[in-house]
């Protein structure tokens, strides 16, 4: 039985076969109109060609500024994250086991938040508000 089948009639067009000779449909200009650009071979025009016209890309500013390829990223950790944490003492293993930092980039404490509790951390980096704000609280903080 699957040997019989075949698609409906009517469904399958036959590709149209053009530029072969001068008679019938798709001879002498092959569909392509008479003359100009797009009558020629290798008609093709680049991406983002505008006739000539300074094309978009070129017409917008160059980016300025620099980046410093010495730059150090940090892991940045915020004095509110810690409050999911019990008091204790921390470093980045036990940062990283808890889920708080992820990366292998130096940690850097910021001040953002506020803390509950007595911790005792091992950073890379803190900035001077975070210090204080931890200290205050009754903790102590280790810079590397």
């Amino acid at each position: 039985m699957l040997h019989k089948i075949a698609p409906a009639q009517g469904s399958r067009n036959s590709r149209k076969r053009i530029a072969r000779g001068n008679s019938g449909s798709g001879g002498t200009t092959a569909g392509r109109g008479t003359k100009g650009q797009q009558s020629r071979t290798g008609k093709g025009r680049r991406h983002g060609f505008e006739g000539g016209q300074t094309p978009l890309l070129r017409r917008q500013p160059k980016l300025g500024g620099f980046r410093n390829p010495c730059r150090r990223a940090y892991e940045v950790l915020s004095l509110g994250d810690l409050s999911a944490l019990p008091a204790g003492a921390y470093d980045r293993a036990a940062l990283c086991k808890a889920g708080l930092i992820r990366t292998n980039k130096p940690v850097k404490l910021l001040a953002r938040g506020e803390v509950r509790g007595k911790y005792t951390l091992k950073v890379d980096a803190a900035s001077a508000a975070a210090k204080q704000a931890l200290e205050k609280a009754g903790g102590s903080i280790q810079v590397a």
